[in-house]
């Protein structure tokens, strides 16, 4: 907007400049025509008054006539029929004919008066040619015109200061407009912004301007409907997900008993039996894994802090979930990787298994568990390679979403919830979970957490 002030008052100061420039140029020149024209005229007619009575007075005649200031006249007659032509100039002798516009003075000497422009020394003349031929002379007067020059000069300076003070004073108002009418858009903006991650209590308040409040009304009226009805679909799932804990449960409980008898089945009965206890594990895990989301969107998902080696806590959660064979490549500084993180050992483990589940289900296994830190070293990063085709670039924001899968995984078993819930968690690490290709051709999940450190036995501090 500002841009569009300058721009607009840029183009209508250089168009009224120009019409008023050539229109004062035009003017003046005109006005500083016509009265040298005028005593132009008034001198020849002396000239030939003169000449009619006595040619041979016209060397005083010409050094006595009054011309402008600055300018200078020349007469042309010829001494008789035949004799030859004299130029006398005014005296004292600054210009000659020489001086003049030769195709003045040829159309002048061919018997037609008039006049032109041009320069002479670094200065603007005009110049006019009267031709007298009753008495066989023509009359002509040059003057200057360097007083318009300069009176031009001065004005072409003043618009083009005002040119630039009015573009200024457009940019200072279009910054002041735009701050008034952009502020109130970029409240709603950032409201947007932060109900977007997470903040649905941000309202806006209330505006001075009626439109806007009408604005601001709208918008806090819309936030409630959304939020109202996000809490009423996170209060369905975490109800259906504790109504449904007591039937699994129960459901588990029957089928552990049924494998104990499982000797006693027939052959088609254990198929029945294995269907029915896969099946009853994947829905307990689902229904696990919805209440675990339940309490993150909740908040009701408590923080433990302590202070850890995160490079071993990896090494025992993977050995304690049989995951012994995938190795932990330690890429942390030595400075780092001898320090304390004070971290959630209970988030770090539920993230790293998910990872490594995911990896197992949907990527043909985890090939390589890495451990490092960002460039700036504020975060920690654990990443999960797996040995499977890949995540689609159009895929890797949605993969994180909730029930989603990806096209690798369509036939896999799992719930589609592994994944959010690594998300969840690293939010609440301070960090974020994404997905990228590794070099040999795989998935390679990442996950950052904002690093804080212990440098000793008692203190600690976020780097």
């Amino acid at each position: 907007m500002i841009a569009y002030f300058s721009l607009a008052a840029f183009a209508a100061a250089v168009a009224l400049s120009v019409v008023t420039y050539a229109s004062t140029r035009s003017y003046l020149l005109s006005q500083r025509t016509e009265v040298a024209m005028r005593q132009a005229f008034n001198n020849a007619q002396l000239v030939r008054t003169v000449l009619t009575s006595d040619r041979t007075v016209i060397g005083d005649l010409v050094t006595n006539i009054r011309s402008e200031r600055g300018g200078y006249a020349v007469v042309h007659m010829n001494a008789d029929e035949n004799g030859p032509d004299y130029f006398y100039a005014q005296e004292p002798l600054r210009f000659t004919q020489s001086n003049l516009p030769p195709d003045l003075v040829a159309e002048t000497l061919g018997g037609k008066s008039g006049r032109q422009r041009f320069m002479f020394s670094g200065s603007p003349y005009e110049a006019i040619g009267i031709a007298m031929p009753s008495v066989r002379a023509e009359y002509f007067e040059a003057f200057p015109l360097s007083d318009i020059e300069r009176t031009l000069s001065t004005i072409r300076t003043t618009l083009s200061l005002g040119i630039l003070l009015i573009t200024i004073a457009a940019g200072v108002l279009g910054f002041s407009v735009s701050r008034n009418v952009l502020r109130p858009l970029k409240r709603v903006s950032n409201a947007a912004n932060t109900i977007a991650t997470g903040g649905l209590d941000t309202r806006l308040e209330p505006e001075t301007d009626e439109d806007l409040n009408q604005l601001a009304t709208s918008f806090n009226e819309m936030v409630d409907a959304v939020q109202a009805r996000i809490e009423r679909e996170q209060r369905f799932a975490s109800d259906v997900s504790h109504e449904l804990r007591s039937p699994v449960t129960a459901l588990t409980t029957a089928v552990e008993v049924l494998e104990t008898r499982r000797d006693d089945l027939s052959e088609r009965n254990r198929q029945a039996l294995d269907i029915v206890s896969t099946q009853v594990r994947r829905f307990d895990r689902t229904v696990l894994d919805l209440l675990e989301l339940s309490r993150l969107d909740a908040g009701a998902s408590e923080t433990h802090l302590e202070f850890v080696r995160v490079a071993d806590l990896i090494e025992r959660i993977k050995d304690r979930h049989g995951y012994l064979n995938v190795p932990l490549i330690n890429s942390l500084p030595n400075e780092i990787n001898s320090e304390q993180t004070l971290t959630d050992r209970r988030r770090i483990e539920r993230i790293l298994v998910n990872l490594l589940d995911n990896a197992r289900d949907h990527g043909s296994g985890a090939t390589r568990i890495g451990l490092d830190v960002d460039t700036s070293s504020h975060y920690l990063l654990l990443s999960v390679e797996d040995a499977g085709p890949g995540v689609a670039a159009s895929e890797r924001e949605r993969i994180f979403e909730r029930f989603a899968r990806g096209t690798a995984s369509r036939n896999s078993t799992g719930s589609g919830l592994g994944l959010a819930i690594v998300y969840e968690h690293a939010r609440v690490l301070g960090g974020q979970a994404w997905v990228e290709n590794a070099n040999s051709g795989g998935a390679l999940f990442v996950v950052s957490m904002r690093r804080a450190v212990r440098t000793d036995d008692q203190d600690g501090e976020f780097q």
